[in-house]
């Protein structure tokens, strides 16, 4: 049986371990494995970088739109055909990424793994965990996303080992059959216990409804607050590589150090449960963007040796994982849990968009003279502006009296 979110603590158990293999594979692979393959397609196809990582851009975006819809369709109907669906559509993506023999092609495949990513990352594991785990959710996300935060730490090092050996795109035929091997099975048995249904939405008080939540001051600062540092986040992130290997690391050493990233992800995640005990929402919010600033400014402002940049992407890595929690428990901290997949949706899709255009938008941005050290200064003003932009973003309402529409 499965809780209802209304305090019956009756769970499928199968669900927690499967969702986290699944996003362990399904990011480490559909996401992590292109940062470090890009060089190695570019130098076999003479494609431009730039078009490239368009086309990865490309995916995100598309993830960001399909997010919307797919949020619906998980309110109504639960997870397991589309989370299943999603897995097999990733393994088609990569596999016509692999096989793509000119530049339309290619970009096909990247866009039908943007569908792929909104139906099998963070978005769709969120919604089921918060309805099936009701007032736990949180320990439940911390899980999650502990073995999340794992998927650049395993991925990362072992693409760039795969593509030491094969061709890039053996290495994506390799991925994928990992790929669907994990994820296709998991998600169609681990998550066949019955959906429950959702909480009655709350009412308004008499004579004072508060305005929709989806169109409310609160909402929409909230989602510029995420769209700015999602953009910082996802820059950082696709910049780490090349910012690395122009001080001096080999692409080999560069992909260990963003894995070493993935595993300050999960150290960071364990301490989230317990700041968020101690701490206001908003004071943790502003806060948690402003030290992921701080820790960008470091990685721009120091130029070495490689063992300190690895500390300084783990302590980045620290920081990223909380923000991940951070932005899954965002709407139930502030308006609960009734519409959690709609209104999900809606807030994450423009951080998705910016995440989308991040990785071309990086690329151009850390243009010479400047390079990466002045993109990722940008991208530390860019993260101290959304801390700022946050402190706005918390209703006065509770999640007890909000209004959903």
């Amino acid at each position: 049986m499965a809780a209802t979110g209304t305090g019956v603590q009756s769970r499928p158990r199968a669900v927690l371990p499967a969702l986290c293999a699944t996003q362990i594979t399904s990011w480490g692979i559909v996401y992590y494995a292109f940062p470090v393959l890009n060089s190695p397609i570019t130098a076999d196809t003479g494609w431009s970088p730039a078009f490239t990582t368009a086309a990865f851009s490309g995916a995100l975006l598309v993830s960001a739109l399909a997010g919307i819809p797919i949020g619906r369709t998980l309110d109504r109907r639960g997870p397991r055909t589309v989370m299943t669906a999603g897995s097999a559509l990733a393994v088609l993506a990569l596999l016509t990424i692999a096989a793509a023999p000119n530049r339309a092609v290619f970009t096909a495949g990247w866009l039908l793994a943007g569908v792929a990513m909104a139906a099998t990352f963070y978005h769709p594991a969120f919604a089921a965990l918060t309805r099936w785990w009701g007032e736990d959710r949180v320990r439940a996300l911390t899980i999650v996303t502990l073995a999340g935060g794992l998927a650049s730490t395993v991925f990362a090092p072992l693409t760039a080992a795969l593509a030491e050996h094969f061709s890039w795109r053996t290495t994506y035929l390799i991925l994928a059959a990992i790929l669907g091997a994990v994820t296709i099975p998991a998600h169609a048995l681990a998550l066949r216990a019955p959906w429950p249904p959702a909480p009655a939405p709350p009412q308004p008080q008499p004579h004072t409804p508060p305005p929709p939540v989806a169109r409310s001051r609160p909402f929409l600062l909230l989602a510029a607050t995420l769209t700015l540092s999602g953009f910082a986040m996802y820059c950082v992130v696709m910049g780490m590589v090349p910012l690395l290997t122009e001080r001096g690391a080999t692409t080999t050493e560069a992909a260990w150090i963003l894995g070493l990233g993935g595993a300050g992800q999960t150290f960071g995640r364990t301490l989230y449960a317990t700041l968020a005990r101690h701490t206001h929402t908003t004071t943790r919010t502003a806060a948690l963007i402003a030290a992921g600033g701080a820790t960008t400014a470091a990685l721009a402002l120091i130029p070495g040796p490689l063992p300190l940049l690895a500390l300084l992407a783990i302590l980045a890595g620290t920081v990223r994982g909380n923000l991940t929690l951070l932005q899954a428990t965002a709407v139930t901290d502030r308006w609960g849990t009734t519409h959690y997949g709609r209104l999900s949706g809606l807030l994450s899709a423009p951080a998705s968009i910016a995440a989308a255009l991040a990785p071309f938008a990086g690329a151009a941005l850390a243009a010479p003279p400047g390079g990466y050290p002045t993109l990722f200064l940008l991208l530390a003003a860019l993260s101290l502006a959304a801390a700022a932009i946050s402190l706005g973003s918390t209703p006065r309402t509770t999640p007890n009296t909000a209004h959903f529409k």
